[in-house]
């Protein structure tokens, strides 16, 4: 007589879990950008969604002496549908100042995928996994349990509109970062440099805030550190 209440009760429960796993409907990052350690602009991104599509917008402006040297912004943003794996883009577009967006759309039907840049539109068939430079920050805000493992080797193909790059991430453990946001305990992945010339990359996730990203440093080819760190989370 008890099986069935209490099968609803796990059903219940697995459910509530599968929900925690997700963002609030509404939650916006503010982070500084610096530049060899000299905050240079201020980067603002939205998160919406309903459980089912999500949308994400993000602006940078100038900040301190980045304003005297950046008077444009750079907007990006991007829409799509929320999966039981995570977050699937529709479409993807990057508008630099008042240069035409670069734009990329996914039709998972036919798997393809449409560029549009600099007066140029391109189709190529989908190489899966494929997610776009910003969706892929906030994908792992969607998984009830991200597979983020001390060790574990992320590949990942990313879209900019103008181009494909693969990626690879190595997941290099976890700590405890220092933000103007607070402490907050972080899973911390490195992408993989074929060589000493590549371009680095470092992300650091908030594993005790949804998995949001927290910090993401690049380091260029000429050694030129860009360090986005986040200040404040608000609704």
């Amino acid at each position: 007589m008890l099986k069935q209440p209490l099968i609803a009760f796990v059903a219940a429960c697995l459910y509530a879990g599968v929900c925690a796993a997700q963002p609030p409907h509404k939650v916006s990052l503010t982070y500084d950008v610096s530049y060899n350690g000299v905050v240079a602009a201020e980067l603002t991104e939205v998160l919406e969604h309903d459980g089912k599509n999500f949308s994400l917008a993000s602006e940078g402006r100038g900040k301190g002496i980045g304003a005297l040297l950046y008077r444009g912004a750079a907007n990006r943003s991007c829409r799509g549908e929320v999966t039981s794996t995570g977050l699937r883009p529709l479409e993807y577009r990057d508008q630099r100042g008042d240069k035409p967006a670069a734009v990329a759309r996914f039709d998972w039907v036919r798997k393809t995928l449409t560029q549009e840049h600099d007066g140029k539109n391109e189709t190529t068939n989908m190489a899966p996994p494929l997610q776009d430079r910003l969706s892929f920050l906030y994908n792992y805000a969607f998984q009830s349990v991200p597979d983020l493992k001390p060790g574990k080797e992320i590949k990942i193909t990313l879209t900019d509109g103008k181009g494909l790059t693969q990626f690879q991430y190595n997941v290099a453990g976890r700590e405890v970062l220092k933000t103007p946001a607070g402490e907050l305990e972080t899973v911390h992945l490195v992408k993989q440099r074929d060589n000493q010339a590549d371009r680095g990359t470092e992300i650091w996730f908030a594993s005790g805030r949804d998995y949001l990203p927290v910090r993401i440093l690049v380091i260029e080819k000429d050694g030129v550190r860009i360090d986005q760190v986040l200040t404040r989370i608000g609704n």
